[in-house]
């Protein structure tokens, strides 16, 4: 299984779905690397300088960049989660 990062605030209900629907995938929380921006300025800072993006969340699987959590129920509606889950 795939190591993710999730880079997420306290109070972003889009973040809590993501994270949800990974674990419903079979992510174990373990393997979900939480990084919360909102308490730490300089990891702010880094996802906007890898993504380009100032929203969260910001999620990677592996070393690919999903996006945010729309991309990543996109991803899963397409069928295309699970195989990225798996090769990662």
């Amino acid at each position: 299984m795939a190591r993710i990062t999730l880079y997420a605030t306290a109070s972003c209900p889009y973040c809590v779905r993501a994270e949800a629907l990974l674990k419903s995938k079979g992510v174990p929380a373990a393997d979900i690397e939480k990084v919360r921006v909102d308490l730490d300025p300089v990891r702010r800072q880094e996802m906007m300088d890898k993504t380009g993006r100032r929203t969260v969340p910001q999620i990677w699987i592996g070393e690919t960049h999903v996006g945010g959590f729309d991309d990543l129920h996109a991803l899963d509606r397409d069928g295309k989660l699970d195989p990225l889950l798996a090769a990662a």
